[in-house]
């Protein structure tokens, strides 16, 4: 048995030991599973990880171990197993940070050619980016162009739709394997669904029409991005040609009746857009509320608290101008352009969100 399949069956037992049995794990036998493991730390590298699933099956090891630990008799052989299990997944994380850091080396190295170009996936350079912007007929924002983040890992198991507050529409969501984004939720309360948003009238009727994207150097069809991005019940009955997938601007199609927001070359240029979601945050929205959990999270968590957050910057100007006029939170005279920016954002301003911010400022 090779190297390789021996890490995968040593997960496995792992997982079978302590994941998947409901009494507490045998400490001996686990204690031999981790110490095997060990012995392999120095051979991994992303492309094992990713094909073993290793480090999610070590995550929820731990996170298992630590809920046996509570109510356990054993609690410093469970302590022993845990800080062996947290350190292979530390070790595991450095050689595939290594990794990365030696593939992204040799990218560089690598001569750019037109092949390198048109290649399917990541760019692996800023020149290649760029190429490939200008040849689509991107708008470059930022020139040369911020390359786009990592691949993204999806996880396996999709999680349940999140609660909803009835008094002030505020949605909780629950975090994945990873519990990377457990503090980061914490403040993250969309008040709007991703189907009320495209009900209401948002990006202009533009978001999910055919695109090119330059991040992927994948072509995408309405109809396919369409149906592995949005539950089909939230666009019953709407005129899907003019409020979701229109190659042409409308202004009338938003709620609000303005236009705000960049183009997708913005977006792709400026880094911001992952090749799990070309199609930019409102889609890995859509599949956020869906359930789905991804590495990708914790970044888009973030960019929707610097802008829709309780300290957001459309966020706060918005309510600051509704408190300097003196007026309510549904008075749409006031900045319609940043109340469309925050709906495209799964927010609206409420008396509930005017009132938390009034506390918070102290006015």
């Amino acid at each position: 048995m090779g190297w390789e399949a021996k890490v995968e069956e040593l997960g496995q037992k792992l997982r079978k030991e302590i994941v998947d049995n409901n009494e507490e794990p045998d400490i001996e036998r686990s204690n031999d599973l981790l110490e095997a493991l060990t012995k392999h730390q120095g051979t991994m590298s992303i492309a094992v990880l990713q094909k073993t699933r290793l480090g999610n099956t070590m995550t929820k090891c731990i996170r298992t171990l630590k809920r046996h630990k509570r109510t356990s008799t054993n609690t410093k052989e469970l302590e022993t197993l845990i800080k062996t299990g947290e350190s292979l997944l530390d070790q595991w994380k450095q050689a595939v940070d290594k990794d990365a850091k030696q593939k992204q080396h040799n990218h560089h190295q690598k001569e750019e050619s037109e092949d390198a170009v048109n290649e399917k996936g990541l760019p692996t350079t800023v020149k290649a980016y760029q190429t490939r912007l200008t040849k689509q007929r991107k708008d470059l924002f930022k020139n040369p162009p911020v390359l786009p983040p990592n691949h993204v890992t999806i996880e396996e198991e999709w999680y349940p739709l999140p609660k909803r507050n009835k008094k002030t529409g505020e949605l909780t969501f629950v975090c994945g394997a990873d519990d990377k984004i457990q503090n980061l939720l914490k403040d993250f309360h969309p008040n709007r669904t991703p189907e009320e948003i495209m009900r209401a009238g948002s990006f202009g009727g533009t978001y999910y029409r055919p695109i090119a994207s330059a991040v992927t150097n994948v072509s995408y069809t309405a109809s396919g991005v369409l149906k592995e991005s949005v539950d089909p019940k939230w666009i019953q009955g709407l005129d899907i040609r003019t409020m979701l997938t229109s190659s042409t601007y409308r202004n009338s199609v938003n709620k609000y009746g303005v236009k705000c927001g960049g183009s997708l070359g913005m977006w792709e240029s400026s880094g911001w857009i992952a090749d799990c979601d070309p199609y930019g945050w409102f889609q890995w929205y859509c599949r956020f509320y869906q359930g789905r959990r991804c590495s990708d999270d914790a970044r888009q968590i973030q960019r929707w608290a610097k802008s829709a957050g309780p300290k957001g910057r459309f966020r706060s100007q918005l309510c600051n101008k509704i408190l300097a006029a003196k007026t309510t939170a549904d008075d749409v005279s006031i900045s319609p352009v940043i109340r469309q920016t925050l709906l495209h954002w799964g927010l609206e301003i409420t008396e509930e969100v005017l009132a938390k911010h009034k506390k918070r400022v102290g006015r």
